[in-house]
């Protein structure tokens, strides 16, 4: 069965120009020209990844309230944004949000095909049957890599694409600081220092609400990120 990618994108020209690249490809393409009919075809058919823009007819912020509601009703949903817009405050919005990627339309479509299945290749992992070699433990932490599944102190921690496997690259060697752009390449994704700090600060927030005490990932100043054990 095709793969299903959804296309959320006011302006015509563009989305046609979506379509026909990602059809070509081998994927199944549902477009939609306004948040609302998103809201409804998303609901109908639901989709293996979602291409977001910002704007959408007269509402400004459309693209993120959409974010913001398929984040909730679908957290391992992968959704991208992909707009005009390339601000800073719209970048780290968009990812606070719970966007996996955040892509400005002057991309190529060699590179944008690229991040879309590199995304949807995580995805497929979730089929996979649970196998024991595939989970990493970290005292308290079970991540998954077959399902894309965290536990934290057995409560679930429900992280995106992009912070699942950051948060990867930090536990597979406890104390070893990774960098900006180690987290970059774990998640093969291409961000700001702001960025990735913006996404860091996301997962902290997540073990936190199962834990309040939870202080394992550390910040080294001028220099990345560390996973530390629990003493």
């Amino acid at each position: 069965m095709k793969q299903r990618i959804a296309i959320v994108e006011d302006e015509p020209a563009l989305a046609d120009g979506y379509r026909e690249l990602l059809t070509r490809h081998g994927y199944d393409v549902a477009v939609y020209g306004s948040a609302n009919v998103a809201r409804r075809g998303l609901k109908e058919q639901p989709p293996n990844l979602v291409l977001l823009d910002i704007g959408l007819g007269h509402d400004t912020e459309a693209g993120f309230d959409l974010c913001r509601e398929l984040r909730t009703a679908q957290p391992t949903l992968p959704i991208v944004f992909l707009t005009a817009r390339d601000q800073e405050i719209d970048i780290v919005s968009g990812l606070r949000l719970g966007a996996d990627d955040y892509l400005t339309k002057d991309i190529s479509q060699v590179h944008l095909l690229a991040r879309v299945t590199a995304l949807l290749r995580r995805v497929a992992a979730l089929t996979t049957a649970e196998r024991e070699e595939q989970i990493l433990r970290r005292g308290e932490l079970e991540i998954n890599t077959d399902r894309l599944t965290v536990v934290w102190q057995q409560h679930p921690v429900d992280l995106t694409y992009t912070e699942f496997w950051m948060l990867h690259a930090l536990a597979r060697h406890p104390g070893h600081i990774k960098n900006r752009q180690q987290l970059m390449d774990a998640a093969n994704v291409v961000l700001d220092d702001s960025t990735i700090t913006s996404h860091v600060r996301r997962i902290r927030r997540k073990f936190e609400a199962v834990d309040p005490t939870f202080t394992c990932i550390e910040t080294a100043y001028g220099l990345g990120y560390r996973w530390q054990p629990e003493p």
